[in-house]
């Protein structure tokens, strides 16, 4: 029994072989180009003070309830767990609890008779436990953690995008409500001005031209406002695909009923200027940079294990327990054994396997190196771009804002002239075709400003917590 603190002192003793692990430094900026001088970082704001419209709450609590990828990446956290479990389990031995008997009937050569024979054992046993000398089963043990912890923050990335999803499907949702509110007030406009047209013709003030153009005026919008319908309930479809729920039959787009009701484009309270805090932030912000490096760790404990599988293992069997010829005498006095069994291997020649095994572990921890520093560049990028909109955009729907009240006022005269017979109708289709789609621009730019605060706000990291201390 000497050789067991002997083992241990082994086991305490093990020399890894896993290398230092050599994680890229990004060469980041100390501040964004296009960086407002708020402070803070927009990581911080929970989502529901980052989106205020109740509908659009009640909506993401749903989907992260129900989502069908979210419950995925969820259940693969469940197996990776698992999997670190029974990688972890292998640092220590396995004991096991044994009862065996059997009887065997034997015969010496020359004898008439023959004799029979019993053997019976009780007891507990360690099968070919693993004494980690070079510290393979740890690497091993190290990399399923590290596999496990990035799955965790594959996990939180999918919470994320999924918020974002569920915000963006929302407001393009709103877009297509408006689009199609304001194409069918402008139809009805058009409409008007086609039965203008016509009463003038009918009282010889105006040509069959007039007519004709008005009336393909008409047949545009009627048109339009067909694509606007389909977009519409390609939008709530969208929508509720994120949900992953089921709605009760003959509500639109498959939405849940109850509710609250959604506000217009022009009235969404989403937070549009955003602080993004420093660069350095989003290294330890994003989740998706997280499981990189995370996976870079697991990669590079696989070259550990991949360079102590070259050196010998020691694999340790022990019993102890009783034995006895006859059932009955099992555990009496003086029947007492045990056994001990160490086994050394050493690998000799495997025509390259090894050798190869190390090659392919550090392929694969130079594509993690390569990931991880993608990773750092896509989420410096996602920022640059979302800040570079915060800056521009809403100076742009301002210009766009005046541009409309300007296509407007020139709508109500020309159709004044018009009337008065001192412009012709060219002169007015042209400046209601202006109007629209002024109009149909800067809708398409409250749009682009609210996607644009989405992507911020995702590509900073933060989307996860649902309520924060109010601003003051």
């Amino acid at each position: 029994m000497r050789i067991l603190p002997v083992s241990l002192a082994l086991l305490l003793s093990a020399c890894a072989l896993t290398p230092p692990l050599a994680r890229p430094d990004p060469a980041l900026p100390e501040a964004y180009a296009d960086s407002p001088d708020a402070a803070g970082n927009a990581a911080d704001l929970g989502w529901r003070q980052m989106f205020g419209d109740p509908r659009l709450q009640r909506l993401i609590t749903i989907a992260l309830d129900n989502n069908r990828d979210l419950r995925i990446a969820m259940l693969n956290v469940d197996a990776v767990r698992a999997q670190y479990g029974i990688e972890r389990s292998a640092l220590l031995p396995q004991l096991d609890a044994r009862l065996s008997g059997g009887r065997e009937r034997t015969a010496a050569n020359g004898a008439s008779a023959a004799s029979l024979q019993g053997t019976h054992a009780a007891g507990l046993a360690i099968s070919a436990f693993e004494i980690d000398l070079f510290g393979r089963v740890r690497a091993l043990s190290d990399a399923a953690l590290a596999r496990y912890l990035a799955s965790t923050e594959a996990a939180r990335a999918a919470r994320i995008s999924l918020i974002a999803a569920v915000a963006d499907a929302y407001l393009e949702e709103r877009l297509a409500i408006e689009q199609l509110r304001l194409t069918e007030t402008t139809l009805a406009d058009w409409r008007q001005s086609l039965d203008l047209a016509r009463l003038l013709k009918d009282a010889k003030q105006n040509s069959g031209l007039d007519v004709a153009q008005a009336e393909g005026q008409v047949a545009l919008a009627e048109a339009d406002l067909e694509g606007r319908k389909r977009d519409l309930k390609q939008a709530r479809n969208a929508l509720a695909l994120l949900l992953g729920t089921s709605a009760p039959s003959g509500l639109p787009g498959g939405l849940p009923e109850g509710l609250p009701e959604g506000l217009r484009l022009d009235k969404q309270p989403v937070l549009t200027s955003l602080p993004a805090g420093l660069p350095s932030d989003l290294l330890l912000r994003r989740p998706d940079i997280l499981q990189a490096e995370q996976a870079l760790r697991a990669a590079n404990a696989d070259v550990g294990a991949a360079r102590a599988a070259f050196f010998p293992r020691l694999a340790l069997t022990a019993t102890l327990g009783y034995a006895s010829p006859a059932l009955g005498s099992l555990f009496q006095g003086g029947q007492l054994a045990w056994g001990f069994t160490p086994q050394l291997i050493q690998p000799l020649f495997d025509n390259g396997r090894l050798e190869s095994g190390l090659d392919l572990a550090r392929a694969r921890r130079s594509t993690a190196v390569a990931e991880y520093e993608k990773s750092i560049q896509t989420a410096f990028r996602e920022v640059a771009d979302g800040l570079a909109a915060q800056a521009t955009l809403s100076r742009q729907i301002e210009a766009q804002q005046r541009a409309v009240s300007s296509a407007e006022r020139r709508r109500e005269l020309s159709s004044l002239r018009y009337r008065a017979g001192q412009d012709s109708r060219l002169e007015l289709l042209d400046a209601q075709r202006q109007a629209y789609a002024a109009q149909q621009t800067l809708l398409g730019l409250q749009r682009l400003a609210f996607r644009s605060a989405v992507s911020l706000y995702k590509a900073l990291g933060g989307g996860l917590q649902e309520t924060t201390a109010a601003a003051t």
